[in-house]
């Protein structure tokens, strides 16, 4: 049976399948193509279009909290100005680059991939697939999987309980199920929460809102980064596109990780210079340590970048006002914060944060037993512990997201160009007897990260088996890999 919409089951088998059509697997598609131009591969989308995290997010104002030039791909220039781009000139991005490189007419969407089997007696995987509104089941076969699902759960994000919520008469809002309806001109609204959503969304809010409010419960760091670019009009004016993208990519990746090695170093320095850029952007007498001063270290978070501080003038102008402090219930009309204080609001925007969620959701089996990805190793970032013929695609947590993925992608295509030239049709890393210590693939001390220890695979303490999150240390690697490294390979 073909693939079209029609049919229910899928007999024949693909070389690769990759879950998700957003950055990462796009890319993985684009990749794989260079190094095995005979290759059949399909991509499964659950969505109705391509994007993934820049097509389900819709709030006004959305945008990268990285630079654009490494969160784009290397083989594809980003032409656009701004270097903190706009969510729908990314996703556009994508949808471009798939069409531009004949990925697009490999995607199937509408596509949610429930269960994924392995059979080894066959070197297979059996995906069990629920397809559109009518939730048809599809099956489709391949010798290789790829998962580019993100890290969250895409239906629940995360809102905590909060007391008295059934009392509010106005409207809650959680961005990532933005109402395209809302109207929001003229009202008082609150925005729980102080990571990049909350930054990117509030200067959007109070462009047409009586007022907005940033509540949040404890500071993060928050730096204004300028927009006006002058290396890159100057290099794109001097050199051909692909040249010019590859020195201006690199430049800021290089930037990038020098400043997150200069703060992880000297902590105290970079509190000192993140504290100062607040400090030149609000008024003389504010509280700038109140509001602007975390316990924790510098990207111990993620880094909330604001375009040419563009919150900070909000603050400064008195459309937007910081309120540092603890929520005690909601009520009829508002917030009232343990301080006694209350806060009116006619919208409450709960930019609380995100579910982890690996691999999509999907679960795993091999033979039969399932994999549980907490109980298993990461190895070279990419694959999972005795798991055969499958690659998960993450970015890293001080960096742009595309940079790991672009590095996945490519290991990955040279992982089954390999494979295919020496006619393996099953490989898995495997630890075997050897005793190793483990710890979070993420080391961040965010709150969706500390409440869902088990969503993930872990990371081990040394070598292949560690997840580290240094671009520059990682691409050494690459350059130097061996495809064989603690890799098992067989036939059927």
């Amino acid at each position: 049976m073909t693939d079209s919409d029609t049919g229910a089951t899928q007999s024949s088998v693909r070389d690769v399948i990759i879950i998700g059509a957003g950055l990462s697997g796009i890319d993985c598609a684009y990749r794989l193509k260079e190094q095995n131009p005979d290759a059949d591969y399909l991509i499964l989308e659950r969505r109705e279009r391509m994007g993934g995290t820049w097509d389900l997010f819709r709030y006004p104002g959305v945008r990268s909290d990285s630079d654009i030039y490494s969160l784009s791909y290397p083989f594809e220039p980003w032409r656009k100005p701004r270097a903190l781009a706009h969510g729908d000139d990314i996703r556009e991005y994508i949808e471009d680059t798939a069409h531009k490189f004949a990925i697009a007419e490999h995607i199937r969407f509408g596509r949610h991939v429930l269960t994924a089997d392995w059979d080894s007696a066959t070197d297979t995987w059996t995906l069990g697939v629920e397809v559109g509104e009518n939730r048809r089941h599809e099956t489709h076969r391949a010798r290789f999987v790829i998962f580019a699902t993100g890290y969250y759960d895409y239906d629940n994000p995360y809102t905590p309980r909060f007391t008295g919520a059934d009392d509010f008469t106005g409207q809650i809002v959680h961005p990532q199920h933005w109402p395209e309806d809302l109207d929001y001109r003229g009202k008082r609204i609150v925005v729980i929460g102080s990571g990049a959503t909350a930054v990117s969304l509030i200067p959007s809010l109070a462009e047409k809102a009586e007022h907005v409010t940033m509540l949040q419960r404890s500071p993060s760091y928050i730096f204004s980064s300028k927009q006006k670019q002058y290396l890159a009009p100057l290099v794109q004016k001097l050199l051909p596109p692909p040249a010019a993208h590859k020195v201006i990519r690199t430049r800021y990746a290089a930037q990038t990780a020098a400043i997150v090695h200069l703060t992880h170093r000297f902590p105290k320095l970079g509190r000192k210079m993140i504290r100062n850029n607040v400090v030149a952007n609000l008024p003389a007498d504010y509280p700038v340590d109140l509001h602007f001063n975390p316990t924790y270290n510098p990207w111990d978070q993620r880094m909330c970048m604001v375009p040419d501080a563009d919150l900070f003038t909000d603050i400064a102008e008195g459309t937007v006002e910081m309120v540092t402090d603890h929520i005690d219930r909601f009520d009829a009309s508002g917030v009232t914060l343990t301080s006694g204080r209350h806060l009116d609001a006619d919208i409450i925007v709960t930019a609380t944060g995100l579910q982890l969620l690996g691999f999509g959701g999907t679960r795993l089996r091999v033979d039969g037993a399932e994999v549980k990805p907490h109980d298993r190793f990461v190895f070279k970032s990419y694959l999972i512990e005795d798991v055969p013929n499958l690659a998960w695609s993450v970015g890293y947590t001080n960096a742009s997201w595309t940079l790991r993925a672009d590095m996945t992608a490519r290991a990955v295509a040279e992982l089954v160009k390999y494979m295919r030239t020496h006619g393996y049709t099953h490989a898995y890393p495997h630890l075997g007897s050897e005793v190793m210590g483990s710890r979070p693939v993420w080391d961040l001390k965010a709150g969706y990260v500390e409440r869902s220890p088990e969503a993930l695979p872990k990371s081990g303490t040394r070598g292949h088996w560690q997840v580290r999150h240094n671009y520059y240390r990682d691409a050494i690697d690459h350059r130097i890999n061996k495809v064989e490294d603690s890799m098992v390979f067989g036939r059927v």
